[in-house]
């Protein structure tokens, strides 16, 4: 369904039927329903501006999703934030960002939040590679390792920063390894298997919903399609999509 979706939503802006842009998560769909399916309903979920597949897997429904990319008031947001800023509280689903690395900060806020009201729901933040060089990615880490939140930290590496590649950016290949400066229990999955996904997932929730405190994940993905709609990714290096 992710699949398909995605597929007609490039359709549409192809065909100009949609304004602005969007951010297509083809290639990475076995993340986002593993990590839906592993959380309880009461869960919450702070994501990035590739957020049509995690919209999908936690319950929105297809025409929500689509009447908020095309900007109509059915939409989960109204249509007033589009492509970018999918929401719906009602199944965990909190504003996504388009400001990179901005999810996270919020996902430790809410799980702040539950750690203060003394119940056992769980927060995870999903961001992808390159938020892993900013500022709020190290301030939210230190933060949550330090207050033992029940947040789960989930990179989606899809090896593409917007239009680099991630050696051109990043001196390290596996990026869990940074939690080490945070005391954080980390480790790298396959992303493109939901089994693995869910299994990995699935121990890191349950550690933040026992007091254990936050983990790190990396989860190794890739990326189909170009940045944004208008991408062809001709920086790709020959043959490496296929």
């Amino acid at each position: 369904e992710i699949r398909e979706f995605e597929r007609r939503t490039n359709e549409l802006f192809a065909a100009g039927e949609i304004r602005g842009t969007t951010h297509l998560c083809v290639g990475e769909e076995a993340l986002n329903l593993g990590l839906a399916t592993v959380l309880n309903p009461d869960d919450v979920i702070a994501a990035t501006y590739r957020s049509h597949g995690i919209a999908l897997a936690f319950g929105l429904s297809p025409h929500s999703v689509m009447a908020e990319i095309m900007g109509k008031s059915t939409g989960c947001a109204g249509g007033i934030g589009g492509s970018m800023h999918m929401c719906d509280s009602s199944v965990g689903v909190l504003p996504t960002s388009a400001i990179i690395g901005g999810g996270m900060p919020v996902a430790a806020g809410a799980a702040l939040a539950f750690q203060i009201q003394g119940n056992d729901r769980v927060a995870v933040a999903i961001f992808g590679d390159g938020a892993t060089n900013i500022g709020a990615f190290h301030e939210t880490l230190n933060l949550a390792s330090i207050w033992k939140l029940p947040v789960v930290f989930i990179c989606d590496n899809n090896v593409y920063a917007e239009y680099s590649r991630i050696n051109l950016t990043t001196p390290i290949e596996d990026l869990h390894i940074r939690a080490e400066s945070y005391a954080m229990p980390h480790f790298a999955l396959d992303g493109m298997d939901i089994d693995v996904v869910r299994e990995g997932i699935q121990s890191a929730v349950d550690r933040a919903r026992s007091g254990g405190g936050p983990t790190f994940i990396e989860a190794k993905t890739y990326r189909f399609a170009g940045h944004s709609r208008a991408d062809q990714a001709l920086y790709r290096p020959e043959g490496e999509l296929e």
